[in-house]
């Protein structure tokens, strides 16, 4: 999320971007090797410092941020709080870009909360970092529709890209004197905790389109799952019907038309699934190994 940032800083003539700030490198897949992020790799091609603390609040990273003393420190999911000794150190602050139009959705998961919730339209929005989730007073917004498909990575992957120009557009105005950080109104507050993979799981009672929301909400982390013969299958997007309601939740039927299963309301088509243990393939080869028996049911 924060590479395209990182480029637009880069490619802006104004800016002088002294050195990157990202999370330790961490073990990742199979072999557990460490994995070193787009951000750092980024940062090391273009012969930029990197800094990777474990907490921001360790006296190393904060006295090597104050021998930088940066004017401003832009941030996108960084994911870790900034504590009020490293939030003091530049002239202008830190200011965070964050996918949603605040203060609707404050916290980890903006987006994936709001397609949860249905909403049309979302952004992103740049505001002063302070002490409280999210609450700091913005500099700016722009704004997205949510396509009916669109999955939270597609949304993500768009704001990723529009609030990179926002974040510069900011630094910009910051630089110049000519916008001012504005509080957040009062009302309409949300919030946006972290998606579990226990919230993940797919209750086949519920109706339709909150099934068809969750997993486009969670695709493509932490993923939607449901279970068939005490195994995990992670599910991508469904389709619901219109009107059949011919399924029992969570039963299942393949016909002409693919692997349907049933809900609280209409049934629903499946997609791409991935069973415990193998890659994502099509619903229908998934379903053509198994030998289902008639009424088995997703749980």
């Amino acid at each position: 999320m924060a590479l395209p940032t990182l480029h637009a800083l880069l490619a802006s003539p104004r800016h002088d971007v002294v050195a990157v700030v990202t999370r330790p490198d961490r073990p990742a897949g199979r072999g557990r090797r460490l994995a070193v992020s787009l951000v750092k790799q980024l940062a090391v091609e273009a012969g930029i410092e990197v800094l990777t603390p474990e907490r921001p609040r360790d006296p190393e990273f904060l006295e090597r941020l104050r021998q930088l003393a940066p004017d401003c420190c832009p941030v996108v999911a960084y994911g870790a709080l900034v504590p009020p000794a490293a939030l003091e150190v530049p002239a202008h602050g830190w200011v965070n870009l964050h996918f949603s139009l605040l203060p609707a959705w404050r916290g980890a998961a903006p987006v994936q909360h709001a397609i949860l919730a249905g909403d049309e339209v979302t952004g992103a929005s740049t505001f002063l970092l302070e002490e409280g989730l999210d609450t700091g007073p913005t500099y700016g917004v722009v704004t997205t529709e949510i396509g009916p498909r669109e999955t939270a990575g597609d949304v993500l992957d768009r704001l990723a890209d529009v609030g990179a120009g926002l974040m510069v557009a900011t630094l910009d105005g910051i630089a110049d004197g000519t916008i001012v950080a504005r509080p957040q109104p009062g009302d309409g507050v949300s919030f946006a905790p972290k998606i579990t993979l226990d919230d993940a799981r797919v209750d086949w009672s519920a109706p339709a389109m909150r099934i068809d929301r969750l997993v486009r909400a969670c695709t493509p982390a932490p993923g939607a799952w449901s279970t068939l013969r005490d195994r995990r299958v992670k599910l991508g997007p469904v389709r619901p019907t219109e009107e059949d309601k011919s399924l029992l939740p969570g039963e299942i039927r393949a016909d002409g038309d693919g692997v349907m299963v049933g809900t609280g309301s209409t049934v629903v088509r499946l997609g791409e699934v991935r069973p415990e243990g193998k890659a994502a393939m099509a619903a229908t080869d998934w379903l053509r190994g198994l030998r289902l028996q008639a009424g088995e049911r997703l749980s």
